[in-house]
């Protein structure tokens, strides 16, 4: 896993900074399209508080492996108690926007829904973004983004979806926790140059580890699950916690928190990929269409540069 990071960090070492967010934006995006998948197996299964423990321990235990071997926890001996207050104050944010996310996988019986709704995420941080970071945008970067968004919630979509199926119980967990993990996703973006990504991810899964002791503890659940249900955990970690969260603060460190949070709504795509290859489910036409819309964004938005302006030549008058 570490060889495996390095070669990657030096592949991205010659690489502009709107490539390497574009690049690490997409790696959450598809690590986040499997967590839907090995969450709700196990959700399924298990108790929440049991899956929290196993889902979080290994992806602490990932992360530290990853911290020690980079040397990124060097620098935590410098921060500031400002600075410590902050990475606290993400790490709380982290704590009820995932706790919502999940007791949203536990109560809505169509993940689909769940995916659906959580595309509201990347219109709040835009507008946050927008407000407190004074995030700006150029043509083809915003039409990139819409296409995007676009594209993520048309793949969603079910067909015999309507209104109310959307609003039913606990998709008001869903609504929630896309809000406050927008709040999260712009005190992190406006400290990103402070704290390193890694620590960041640690972060977030100490407090969801901690929380999910606390309730094993608490409701008196058992450690022991079945082994196929642990096997799906130890993988989904891997990918979750420890994969997800590093590539998404990582994705800060070098694009705006709108553009990052849109890119990662392609999960969808990545989703209806995965469905086909592992399970050979055709997409529906319109699935079809969404994924030329995200595609498309993506590119629009890997393209865009700012085009620098010609300096007009001083006009003199000879004499």
């Amino acid at each position: 896993m570490y060889i495996c990071a390095s070669f990657f960090t030096m592949t991205l070492a010659n690489k502009s900074n709107q490539f390497k967010g574009i690049l690490w934006a997409l790696i959450g995006a598809i690590a986040m399209s499997n967590v839907y998948i090995f969450s709700k197996a196990a959700l399924t299964e298990i108790h929440l508080a049991q899956f929290g423990f196993y889902w979080f321990g290994f992806g602490l235990i990932w992360n530290f492996i990853y911290t020690v071997k980079t040397g990124n926890h060097k620098p935590i001996k410098g921060f500031s108690n400002k600075t410590v207050i902050i990475i606290l104050a993400i790490g709380l944010m982290e704590l009820l926007s995932t706790s919502l996310f999940f007791i949203a996988i536990k109560k809505v019986e169509n993940p689909a829904v769940v995916s659906f709704l959580a595309d509201v995420n990347p219109l709040f941080v835009a507008l946050l973004g927008f407000l407190f970071l004074k995030e700006r945008f150029r043509p083809k970067e915003l039409i990139g983004m819409m296409l995007t968004l676009i594209g993520a919630i048309i793949i969603s979509y079910k067909k015999d979806s309507t209104i109310s199926s959307l609003f039913i119980s606990g998709s008001e967990y869903i609504i929630l926790s896309a809000f406050i993990y927008a709040i999260g996703t712009i005190i992190a973006k406006k400290n990103i140059n402070k704290i390193p990504p890694i620590i960041l991810s640690i972060n977030r899964v100490l407090f969801l580890f901690v929380l999910s002791v606390i309730l094993i503890i608490s409701l008196g659940q058992s450690l022991i699950i079945p082994w196929h249900v642990l096997l799906n955990l130890f993988i989904g970690s891997l990918l979750g916690p420890f994969l997800t969260g590093l590539a998404n603060y990582t994705s800060l460190q070098y694009i705006e928190a709108s553009k990052s949070t849109i890119i990662r709504s392609s999960r969808s795509l990545f989703v209806l990929i995965g469905a086909y290859l592992y399970f050979n489910i055709l997409p529906y036409n319109y699935q079809l269409i969404g994924g030329l819309f995200t595609i498309g964004g993506v590119i629009l938005i890997s393209i865009s540069k700012k085009i620098p302006q010609k300096r007009k030549k001083p006009f003199r008058l000879s004499i």
